[in-house]
């Protein structure tokens, strides 16, 4: 069976037909077809969804990002609090942009997760879910149909606008890292917001095991926590396709 990219030819052909985009199987359909996957941008490479030499148009990055120290968690819970208490003007853990009570237990694979399980039955370690800021394409913000997940104007980091937002649940599926929270009282999506640059979460620690440094990568370090299943707006594959397809397809429009 042929390949492209180690991509069958009769699982594009497939998807081509559900699409209704089976007379575009040229290299722009094949663009398509990878622009609204059922799969997370997240877990594409660039380079392998829109092309090597791809000129892509980067949107800013949020300025700071939390790194997080499970050698140094005793998982007293005080960052979910202070989380909600700040966002929320409420204490509700569940509703908290970090995740710590999820991972007492056994780690983030549950406790399906053998030798390599964390948590009070596993090693002992707790590791704290925290937003990993995802530079661009943001998967949340990609899968939003209401495009209600902006950049906040002060740190960049991608909020939830409450006021656009359907309560859809669709960036909670498109996280890899199952960080989007969800408010049943009001019914909208939350996450992140870097608290203005001052996350309260870091401020509440009292064992120095959250820290608020400068923006980096840190989608590439350790694999995405949870399956993800995400539809790409139509219009918001549109707008992607018209940045990531290289100079030669440009030419040849």
């Amino acid at each position: 069976m042929d390949t492209t990219r180690g991509i069958s030819s009769e699982w594009i052909k497939r998807a081509a037909k559900a699409t209704g985009w089976e007379g575009e199987l040229t290299r722009r359909g094949f663009l398509k077809l990878s622009a609204c996957a059922l799969t997370s941008l997240a877990f594409l490479d660039l380079g392998e969804a829109y092309g090597e030499n791809a000129p892509l148009v980067i949107l800013d990055n949020a300025q700071g990002v939390i790194l997080a120290d499970p050698t140094r968690c005793v998982a007293c819970g005080r960052c979910e609090l202070a989380c909600t208490e700040y966002n929320d003007g409420r204490a509700q853990p569940s509703l908290a942009r970090i995740k710590i009570a999820r991972a007492v237990n056994f780690g983030p694979s549950g406790p399906t997760g053998g030798e390599a399980m964390h948590g009070d039955w596993g090693d002992g370690l707790v590791i704290q879910g925290v937003c990993r800021q995802c530079p661009h394409p943001v998967p949340c913000a990609t899968a939003c149909p209401q495009n209600a997940i902006v950049a906040d104007p002060q740190t960049g980091a991608r909020v939830v606008d409450a006021a656009q937002c359907l309560g859809c649940r669709l960036c909670q599926q498109a996280c890899p890292w199952g960080m989007i929270a969800f408010d049943e009282k009001a019914g909208v999506a939350a996450k992140c917001t870097l608290c203005k640059g001052k996350p309260k979460c870091v401020e509440a620690c009292p064992a120095a095991a959250l820290r608020y440094v400068p923006w980096r990568d840190l989608t590439r370090d350790g694999s995405p926590t949870r399956p993800t299943l995400s539809v790409v707006p139509p219009e918001t594959a549109k707008a992607c396709l018209d940045c990531h397809v290289t100079a030669g397809a440009k030419a040849t429009k």
